[in-house]
């Protein structure tokens, strides 16, 4: 039984290493704030709550960057496996039992719009499916939503599923919405991206 009235969280799965950035990417400047700043932003002005980050070897500096926003952040002392799979199985372990929904969100996509967040959030409510997933001509992109009867394959399943086979394998039961919003398909990856991305004011 999907209770849509709950909470939404979001876990933020911000513990990749930036190598090809060469730089820690998620602490870089992203207009007036850094970039886990702009998608921490993001989803609380969509309303996400509780918003849980999810670090790796920047533990600290994440936490320190954050300090002064209403979020938590979780260490997941196997980041260097690589598996954002890994990542989002701390950050569900770590969200209180108010939470019915949780938005899986990337802390290198800065370009997240909080109106999208809304959206997402409001499609799960209104359909009440257990996974929703918003579309921009035809490709799935972030953040997408998973309720809360998913959680234990995602936590307990071995395995672990990549989150691309985890999707694979629930095609049937996603709510896909379609938005006219590239940005939900956008990261950083390289020095390019940023150059290319990062608002024209950013410090």
């Amino acid at each position: 039984m999907i209770d849509a009235t709950g909470l939404v969280g979001a876990v933020v799965l911000a513990a990749g290493q930036s190598r090809r950035m060469g730089q820690p990417k998620l602490l870089m400047p992203w207009g007036e704030h850094t970039v886990i700043e702009q998608v921490v932003r993001g989803l609380l002005e969509g309303g996400a709550t509780p918003v849980i980050v999810v670090s790796g070897a920047l533990h600290e500096p994440i936490a320190a960057a954050l300090s002064m926003w209403s979020v938590q952040v979780v260490h997941n002392p196997r980041y260097q496996e690589d598996q954002m799979a890994l990542s989002l199985q701390t950050g569900l372990a770590t969200m209180p039992s108010e939470a019915q929904a949780v938005l899986v969100a990337l802390g290198d996509q800065p370009q997240i719009e909080s109106s999208v967040v809304q959206a997402v959030i409001e499609a799960y409510r209104t359909s009440q499916a257990r996974l929703v997933v918003p579309s921009y001509q035809m490709r799935r992109g972030h953040p997408w939503l998973a309720a809360r009867p998913l959680w234990t394959e995602l936590l307990e399943q071995q395995p672990i599923p990549t989150l691309r086979d985890f999707l694979s394998a629930h095609a049937g039961e996603i709510h896909y919405l379609s938005l006219d919003k590239p940005s939900i398909l956008q990261d950083l990856d390289t020095p390019d991206d940023y150059a290319r991305q990062a608002p024209s004011f950013t410090k």
